[in-house]
């Protein structure tokens, strides 16, 4: 699975959108190793949620050109516009859809989705920080997790049921901070199995992807 190209997107380009990063790369490692997983599955409706810059949608739309529909969610306006070229430059077809996660979607449609969250941990001070310089500061969403940096991710999990389809599969990636073993246990009582299927230390984190479908599967 080849890493999109990203000249076209400038420095200016990334005052407003997260740039791609080791967390990045490892979810794109991730979803190469599980290639197998993904060509048998064959899915028809393929999402990221938070797309930013577009780097692993657009690798993963060229990768299942000839049997899925691809399609990035994000609440900022400049990530949806730098998908989009992202795509374009690197000849994918895909769409990208202002949105709060996976608001816009229909029930129960998404065979395979992605979530590289904002996972970093802020206090509550912090948070009602980043949450006034929104308006100026859109990047924020991309980073400011909360407490144990999972104030979305655990949005998401609540919502994971009437998101995914009968077969689908969330790749999701998590810092050691957020305790991905208790998260694990929150999908159990939810009704679905994770495994962490790769991980990696780079300076400062320690990252998880965790391969998460319905516990009937």
């Amino acid at each position: 699975m080849e890493t999109p190209h990203t000249q076209h997107l400038s420095a200016a380009d990334f005052e407003h959108v997260y740039e791609p990063a080791e967390d990045s790369f490892l979810l794109l490692d991730a979803l190469e190793a599980d290639l197998p997983f993904l060509d048998s599955l064959q899915p028809r409706l393929c999402v990221e949620l938070g797309s930013g810059s577009g780097v692993i949608i657009t690798a993963l739309a060229k990768r299942l050109a000839h049997s899925s529909i691809c399609l990035a969610t994000d609440i900022n306006p400049h990530a949806c516009d730098a998908t989009k070229r992202t795509a374009c430059h690197n000849g994918a077809r895909l769409d990208s859809v202002r949105c709060n996660l996976a608001d816009a979607l229909r029930p129960r449609s998404v065979d395979v989705l992605l979530f590289n969250p904002p996972y970093v941990v802020t206090s509550d001070e912090e948070q009602q920080q980043s949450s006034e310089v929104l308006v100026d500061n859109p990047l924020v969403y991309s980073w400011a997790g909360g407490k144990d940096g999972r104030r979305v991710t655990d949005i998401l999990l609540q919502q994971l049921d009437d998101i995914l389809s009968p077969r689908g599969v969330l790749y999701l990636l998590l810092l050691r901070e957020n305790k991905p073993d208790e998260i694990i246990e929150q999908l159990v009582k939810l009704g679905f199995k994770a495994v962490k299927c790769m991980e990696r230390r780079i300076p400062g984190e320690y990252l998880y992807i965790l391969k998460v479908t319905r516990s009937s599967n």
